[in-house]
């Protein structure tokens, strides 16, 4: 299997799991230009394809009559109605014929979906992990995944959050404890025979 200078081994058993990269999200401002996360999540999946390796693109969307809205008692609730349809939409740029495309209602994107079963039939062991928002849809993920013993590498530079001090915090104290902390040129890096 290939291997980068920073000990990266990405072989058969790694798939990429980009995270709320669609209309609504990217659209939030966030600690890095969403413009920029946008292009090196394309940049990765490209690369992800052209080793013919899985590319999970993970949205988040509720039905119209926003009956499967997280309900909570919290002091900062989510939204109290669906977003139109076009919130969800993963720009074209981004998406392709064969990427799984999983739809979640919660934060992570195992709760309440099929990722893991997608993951699992494809043979799949280790998951390289970007998106947005890096404290609340990645850093979800990333937990349940770690917990259900996924190896995990995440590409700092292909992550964003709308809060400095929350992207600081996971990426500090978090993912170097479940994961490796990379970037995107040293994912791909890896990815080359």
């Amino acid at each position: 299997m290939p291997v980068d200078p920073n000990g990266l081994v990405l072989g058969e058993d790694t798939a990429l799991v980009l995270i709320d990269l669609q209309t609504g999200i990217l659209a939030l401002p966030t600690t890095r230009p969403s413009s920029e996360v946008l292009e090196r999540g394309v940049a990765l999946a490209g690369a992800f394809r052209a080793h013919r390796l899985p590319v999970v693109l993970v949205k988040v969307a509720w039905s119209p009559d926003g009956g499967d809205l997280p309900t909570a008692n919290v002091d900062r609730p989510g939204p109290a109605a669906a977003p139109p349809a076009a919130f969800s939409e993963i720009p074209a740029e981004l998406a392709a014929l064969g990427d799984v495309v999983v739809t979640k209602r919660h934060w992570g994107a195992f709760t309440g979906t099929e990722l893991d079963l997608q993951l699992r039939r494809r043979g799949i062991h280790r998951i390289v992990l970007a998106g947005i928002s890096t404290s609340v849809g990645v850093e979800s993920t990333a937990r349940t995944a770690w917990e259900l013993s996924y190896d995990l590498v995440f590409p700092e530079d292909a992550t964003a959050d709308t809060d400095a001090d929350s992207h600081a915090h996971t990426f500090g104290k978090i993912f170097p404890r479940i994961g490796k902390v990379s970037t995107t040129d040293e994912v791909i890096a890896a990815l080359r025979p």
